[in-house]
């Protein structure tokens, strides 16, 4: 982590419970300017961390529920999932045929962070989520960047993004692969950041409000106030048909 502009890739196994091995992203800290939540001028300092190369599959949370039996469709409790919870599989322990390498879905905040903990790590940050966010394929910081922007946008305009494999698309600088374009993900601290206006139920096409942006410090990024806004209405038992997840350490 001491090197200069160096990023690894490590493996990380819990080979005893038999888990799929996860690839890990070394990312370097740094400080930058978010585009919502603090007032104008006022970075942010982030340590470097690690990362997931791709969001959490349906694989691999498969593995996860058969060695946690309470986290299994029908056995957990309401107070961490909505009924919607993993609704996109055919039983507790099987998914639909050719859907193993999309995206998890319908998870809450409560079984994503329990999947993460089985592994020996946590929720990425949202300042560290973000921090990875603002790279394209060839800049660390492309939110000036009308093209980037533009794609996240439209990403966010097709309804069933999540529904193919992850890795298709090109990575980012970093390596890391569809942290735009697929699903939104939940972050440790995802209520950090609040926001006025009304909170929408699972479900809703309208799920994104802008009521709060008056508090982003660039109204012309729009894309990043969408993710605050979202994740403003969001509560850690929510489980969402585009709403998945990633690991960090």
């Amino acid at each position: 982590m001491r090197m200069l502009g160096a990023l690894f890739v490590i493996l990380f196994s819990v080979g005893f419970k038999g888990y799929a091995v996860a690839e890990l992203v070394e990312i370097e800290g740094g400080s930058y300017l978010p585009s919502y939540g603090l007032k104008t001028g006022s970075q942010v300092d982030v340590e470097s961390f690690y990362i997931d190369r791709t969001p959490v599959t349906n694989r691999e949370f498969l593995e996860f529920v058969r060695d946690n039996q309470e986290w299994q469709r029908t056995n957990v409790k309401g107070i961490f999932a909505e009924k919607s919870y993993l609704q996109h599989w055919t039983s507790d322990l099987e998914i639909l045929q050719g859907q193993e390498d999309f995206p998890v879905i319908n998870v809450s905040w409560f079984a994503a962070k329990a999947y993460c903990k089985s592994k020996g790590l946590r929720l990425p940050k949202l300042n560290e989520w973000e921090m990875v966010a603002m790279a394209s394929h060839d800049k660390k910081d492309a939110r000036e960047d009308p093209e980037f922007t533009k794609f996240i946008l439209s990403s966010y305009e097709k309804p069933k993004t999540y529904l193919k494999k992850v890795r298709l698309e090109e990575p980012n600088m970093y390596g890391v692969y569809d942290i735009h374009g697929m699903v939104w993900e939940w972050v440790e601290d995802f209520n950090s950041v609040i926001i006025s206006g009304e909170s929408r139920k699972e479900g809703d096409d309208g799920l994104f409000c802008a009521a709060g942006s008056v508090g982003a410090s660039d109204l012309s990024n729009y894309a990043f106030f969408m993710r605050y806004a979202f994740r403003a209405s969001l509560k850690a038992n929510y489980t969402i048909k585009n709403l998945g997840f990633r690991c960090a350490k």
